[in-house]
C-alpha cells in the first residue's frame, strides 16, 4: 500500500467547526481542568518553545522524511530545520545549541537501522496520519483528533503505530509505565482501528526514543501494550473529561500548581 502524507484540515459540520479533543488537551485536563480551559479554550499562550522543543520538532521532521527516502544529507536537512525552528521562537546560537547539533549526528544513522532491527521487512503505511474519529463512547458530540507519526506493516500482516519521542538519555521504568504517557498510544490505537475497522489484535504500538545525550543506542524502540483493560481505562478518562468540558466544569487542581506556567499570574491567582 502506498505511503502518504496527511495534512491538517478544517472539518466542519453544519457550516461550523466540529468539536474535537487531542491527546495533549486530554492530558492537560487530567493535570488540571482549569489549565486546559486557559490553554485550549481561552487560548492563553505563555510557553512558546525553547532549544529542546526546537530540537525535537526538527528531529521529528527529519524522521518523517527519512522513512520516505527523501533525505540526501541528514545533517544538512536537520540543521536547516533546526535553524528555522530556533528562528521562529527567537533563539540565537549558544553552546547548548551547538552541542545539540553534534549530538544529533549520533542519532541520524541509527533511525532506519533500528526500524529494520525491530521489525524486519516492513512497508510504510502512513506518515503523519491524521485521526479525526467520533468518540462513540460519549454523547457529547466530540471527535478525537491526533496525528500518528508513523504506521508500518510487517510481513506477518500486523500494523505498528510508532511515535517519535526526543529525550536526553532515555526513560526510566516509571516514565515508561506512566499511564498519562502510554494512554496516548492506547487511544491512537483505539481510534486508528475504528477508522479502518481493523481488529486491535493486529495492531501494536511503540515509542521510538531519540536520545540526545546517550553514549550509545541513541535510538531505542520499545513496545507499549494496550490490552482491553488499558483501553477501557483510557476511554473512561477521555469520556469523563468530555462530560466535564461539555458542562463547563473547570476546577482548579491545586496539586498541579507547582511548575505550572499560569501559577501566580493574572490568569490564575
Amino acid at each position: 500500500m502506498p505511503c502518504s502524507f496527511y495534512k491538517d484540515k478544517i472539518i466542519t459540520q453544519n457550516g461550523g467547526p466540529m468539536k474535537h479533543i487531542s491527546y495533549s488537551e486530554l492530558k492537560t485536563w487530567a493535570e488540571c481542568p482549569y489549565k486546559r480551559k486557559l490553554s485550549y479554550q481561552d487560548r492563553v499562550k505563555k510557553f512558546v518553545g525553547n532549544q529542546f522543543t526546537a530540537f525535537g520538532r526538527a528531529l521529528h521532521f527529519l524522521c518523517e522524511n527519512l522513512v520516505h527516502d527523501k533525505v540526501e544529507d541528514p545533517e544538512d536537512f536537520f540543521n536547516l530545520s533546526f535553524e528555522k525552528e530556533l528562528e521562529a521562537i527567537g533563539m540565537e546560537e549558544d553552546k547548548l545549541i551547538t552541542d545539540m547539533r553534534e549530538q544529533a549526528k549520533l542519532i541520524f544513522p541509527q533511525i532506519l537501522p533500528q526500524l529494520t532491527q525491530n521489525f524486519g521487512d516492513y512497508e510504510v503505511f502512513s506518515v503523519e496520519e491524521q485521526l479525526y474519529e467520533e468518540v462513540k463512547d460519549s454523547d457529547t458530540g466530540y471527535n478525537f483528533k491526533g496525528f500518528i507519526d508513523l504506521v508500518i506493516k510487517t510481513s506477518d500482516g500486523k500494523f505498528h503505530i510508532i511515535d517519535w519521542k526526543t529525550c536526553s538519555w532515555g526513560w526510566d521504568a516509571k516514565k515508561r509505565s506512566d499511564k498519562y504517557i502510554t494512554y496516548q498510544l492506547t487511544l491512537y490505537k483505539k481510534f486508528w482501528c475504528q477508522k479502518y475497522d481493523i481488529d486491535p489484535k493486529m495492531v501494536e504500538t511503540h515509542f521510538a526514543l531519540l536520545k540526545r545525550t546517550s553514549k550509545k543506542d541513541n535510538v531505542e524502540i520499545f513496545r507499549v501494550t494496550s490490552g482491553p483493560r488499558k483501553v477501557e481505562n483510557a476511554t473512561k478518562l477521555l469520556t469523563n473529561a468530555l462530560v466535564h468540558i461539555s458542562k463547563q466544569n473547570h476546577i482548579k487542581d491545586r496539586r498541579s500548581c507547582q511548575g505550572c506556567e499560569f501559577y501566580k499570574t493574572e490568569h490564575c491567582k
